[in-house]
């Protein structure tokens, strides 16, 4: 009988709607066992949005929050094993990426560090399963941006000899892998994905998400608005680099609407959040190569038909679709990376690669927190 290596991945996003979870066999090739989403409740997530921008008394807030998340991500670890008909003590690891609240990369004025809480003491002492937690202070603590994380895994499941390939992970912000077939992995985040259209439908329609697209595919595109939003510095910025909601927020975004003569209708905005997402990511792509590539979308993003079709329009002589097409479910893609990085970390392997963080050297990521 086949042997396993049992993981588990808990992936919570900067959109703080829900925690995915996932079971994964690393005996070889990642092979996904089961998933399961558990919702954020409505308190929970703007409580973490809270703490992404400086506020009042803000370590009592992270404090308790700290605990209340690390319950929600046993609760989601315990509710998979149940799915799965899999025992805890069948499981190696849980690899926890936690929730950010805070991420200051390398030359940000308020000083370089990253934080994401969920407390792993918590979650190994409540699903008896050791924790491995913390994952990208000890990248920033090599000189590196702390994120993206997931290229790694990118490069473990999806590179092929035969052909270069993007793979475009698009969940609260957005961030790209570059797989040549010969040569360097690099991999940074391009800007948001769909933190602004989420907050935006959010706020004006009362939906978590614009679902396919369909609200902004109604509206029209603000050129003004946009011309505006891609001023922004850190689209010239050189990789490596990260970025995340204490940048593209809410206040970020009436800046610039403030800037405009008048204000567009607030499907326009949203319209026009949705192109600013596809330029962004589009620009990033043909920067690396001119040359014809395979693009493969996963996270949120490859579920919403207006945003993968401006995709394919913007990149017209790449082939776009979602890592469905790989046999991989788009949606799981970034737990089973941390499921994959708790598996490194375990075996004293590095997570990181410095092309893409610009980390001066490969270091073994997390803390691991015995059950």
């Amino acid at each position: 009988m086949r042997k396993c290596q049992l993981y588990l991945g808990l992936m919570s996003g900067t959109s703080a709607d829900a925690i995915d979870a996932v079971l994964i066999d690393l005996q070889s090739t990642p092979q996904l066992i089961a998933q399961h989403t558990l919702p954020l409740p409505t308190q929970i997530r703007q409580q973490i949005h809270a703490l992404s921008l400086p506020g009042d008394n803000e370590i009592d807030r992270m404090g308790a929050l700290d605990a209340d998340l690390a319950k929600l991500f046993a609760q989601a670890s315990v509710e998979l094993l149940a799915k799965a008909n899999v025992s805890a003590a069948q499981i190696t690891a849980i690899g926890s990426h936690g929730q950010t609240i805070r991420h200051r990369p390398p030359g940000s004025p308020e000083g370089t560090f990253t934080l994401q809480i969920g407390d792993a003491n918590l979650i190994a002492e409540l699903t008896g399963i050791t924790t491995v937690a913390d994952f990208r202070r000890r990248d920033m603590a090599a000189g590196g941006q702390g994120a993206p994380l997931v290229p790694a895994f990118h490069r473990a499941i999806f590179h092929t000899p035969v052909s270069d390939r993007v793979i475009v992970n698009i969940g609260g912000m957005a961030n790209i892998t570059w797989l040549p077939a010969l040569g360097s992995v690099l991999g940074f985040d391009t800007g948001p994905g769909n933190v602004l259209m989420d907050m935006w439908i959010t706020e004006h329609l009362g939906n978590s998400y614009d679902q396919n697209g369909a609200w902004a595919a109604s509206g029209q595109v603000c050129t003004s608005l946009l011309t505006e939003l891609l001023t922004t510095p850190y689209f010239k910025m050189p990789a490596p680099k990260s970025t995340g909601r204490e940048r593209f927020n809410r206040a970020w975004l009436d800046a610039n609407l403030r800037k405009l003569a008048s204000t567009p209708t607030p499907v326009d905005v949203q319209a026009t959040l949705l192109e600013f997402t596809a330029i962004t990511i589009a620009e990033c792509i043909n920067d690396l190569s001119q040359s014809p590539k395979e693009i493969f979308v996963c996270g949120g993003g490859a579920y919403n038909d207006a945003l993968m079709y401006r995709l394919n329009t913007l990149l017209p002589n790449d082939t776009v679709a979602s890592t469905a097409i790989l046999g991989v479910d788009p949606q799981w893609i970034e737990a089973m990376a941390f499921a994959w990085l708790a598996q490194q970390t375990i075996n004293h392997r590095p997570g990181n690669l410095c092309e893409v963080t610009g980390a001066k050297r490969e270091v073994i990521l997390g803390g691991v927190y015995y059950a």
